[in-house]
């Protein structure tokens, strides 16, 4: 048999195939192209569909593949994108992407509306922001009566996609937790929010349990792609979930590091934990299996903080080279930076401070401070690891994947910066890869999460922490210096 993962990812969407003993045979990628305009970020929906269907004919074609014995396709990806139908199931209008912010004014209103406490008890998120389709419908509702009006149907870009596979409209829960309008804890809508938003449970889909059989696919859906119609769907989960997955983070104990554009922890939460109970802010989020809960702490700079360095201050340096000249320094470095260059999301929460060089001199060079980038995120790591200790999680090693676990410096750092051991998987892809183990679990392969872990994850490198006491001194300087920062900007506000 054969298994289809395919990450419907923000940047690009990829699709991989995989033999009865999960190596991948195949991969093909495709970028997604977006409209921007004044904060708005768009995706013409008919674009995308024939964007993917060309990727699985392109991946069916591939020497090795045989589309007669692919047993599932899974799907995973991003979560709030929004898709907006009409009653006959046709799109109204480009996708609006997560990352498109018009809808500012929405959240302030929403704001005003439900407490904090009110809408972290129900949701699980911490802020109401641009990103959450609660708030692009509301702005909608506003600014296009015209399309408002003629809506049949909201739907998470995932769910859509099931749907065009498949015919079948439904939700899967783990993505519904980025709607801001569905409830984790008792798995339903969220009628207060949706009477806010002005719409019913009527125009939204039904709910299922993530990485669920979908359907079969469609006979149109089939002449697409290139797969024959036996090939049936997977509804998957979020990414960051089937990353979980696809490295062997299926219980209690390992936190799924992603370092791409932001810096995203996924560790399973403590069994009957509540916001409430809590002083730690950290967002909540229905899980990958049926009544799991994981909590999924995200630093919008984690990532982004060094590709801005290197082109910034070292172009034409590429990380090959970054690397290999930092492995020949000592390290801790003297230099302090604050990777705050969005301002700050887990566990702070607070968008006006700044990112931040300490201790510079005229003898530092610019490799002294890309090495205090690498140090000043995986201080932020702690931070983050820390807090979720605090809430009661356990984390004994951390599972790196992402573009920053391909630096030997950057991962042998956070070990010794957080005390724990941080292990790289070797399949590299691990969303694409956790889906087909999705997959494979649904279609009884595998008999559990623990087995295909068991069975087919495999680590390929292990960093040990080694200078735990020379960092610990640093990362008192890094906490207080956030602290005085916080202070400063304060004072700014003031005058």
């Amino acid at each position: 048999m054969q298994y289809i993962g395919m990450d419907l990812g923000s940047t690009n969407t990829k699709a991989a195939v995989y033999d009865e003993k999960f190596h991948c045979i195949a991969m093909a990628t495709a970028p997604l192209i977006y409209k921007r305009s004044s904060g708005r970020v768009e995706f013409d929906l008919n674009q995308y569909r024939d964007t993917l269907a060309g990727l699985l004919r392109k991946l069916v074609k591939t020497p090795g593949v045989r589309p007669e014995k692919i047993e599932r396709l899974t799907l995973t990806g991003q979560a709030e994108t929004l898709v907006v139908l009409d009653k006959d199931g046709e799109p109204l209008m480009d996708a609006i992407s997560w990352m498109d912010e018009r809808s500012r004014e929405e959240c302030k209103e929403l704001e005003e509306k439900f407490s904090k406490e009110t809408y972290i008890a129900r949701t699980g998120q911490l802020a109401v922001l641009p990103t959450w389709p609660a708030t692009k419908i509301r702005w909608l509702q506003k600014n296009r009566p015209e399309i408002f009006e003629r809506v049949g149907t909201y739907m998470l870009l995932k769910d859509y996609v099931v749907y065009w596979l498949t015919g079948q409209r439904a939700a899967d829960c783990s993505i519904a937790t980025f709607t801001f309008y569905f409830d984790i804890y008792q798995k339903c809508y969220w009628e207060e929010m949706l009477d806010a938003i002005g719409i019913t449970k009527e125009q939204l889909p039904s709910l299922a349990e993530p990485c669920t059989l979908a359907g079969r696919l469609t006979k149109e859906a089939a002449a697409l792609t290139g797969l024959p119609e036996t090939v049936t769907i997977n509804r998957g989960t979020l990414d960051h979930f089937a990353g979980m997955i696809g490295t062997g983070n299926v219980t209690a104990g390992g936190l799924t590091m992603s370092v791409g554009t932001v810096m995203g922890l996924s560790v399973f939460a403590p069994v009957g934990w509540r916001w409430q109970e809590r002083a730690q802010e950290i967002a909540m989020h229905y899980g990958f299996f049926p009544d799991s809960y994981v909590m999924l702490p995200v630093a919008e700079s984690g990532g982004v903080s060094l590709e801005w360095f290197r082109k910034t201050c070292m172009p034409g340096v590429s990380y090959p080279k970054l690397n290999e000249e930092l492995e020949k320094r000592t390290f801790p470095g003297e230099l302090i930076f604050l990777p705050y260059l969005q301002g700050t999301n887990a566990p702070e929460m607070d968008g006006k401070v700044s990112g931040l060089f300490y201790g510079l001199r005229a003898e530092h060079d610019a490799y002294d401070m890309a090495a205090a980038v690498m140090e000043g995120v995986a201080f932020l790591l702690r931070k983050n690891c820390e807090a979720l200790k605090e809430a009661g999680t356990k984390i004994r090693y951390i599972v790196a994947t992402g573009g920053g676990s391909k630096s030997a410096v950057w991962c042998q750092m956070q070990a010794d910066i957080t005390g724990l051991p941080v292990v790289i998987p070797r399949e590299k892809e691990a969303a694409c890869f956790g889906a087909a183990l999705a997959g494979a679990v649904e279609a009884g392969t595998c008999t559990s999460y623990q087995e295909a872990a068991d069975r087919c994850v495999e680590m390929e490198t292990r960093y040990e922490p080694r200078r735990i006491e020379k960092y610990e001194k640093k990362y008192r300087q890094f906490c207080a210096l956030y602290q005085a920062m916080v202070a400063v900007e304060r004072m700014g506000r003031e005058e």
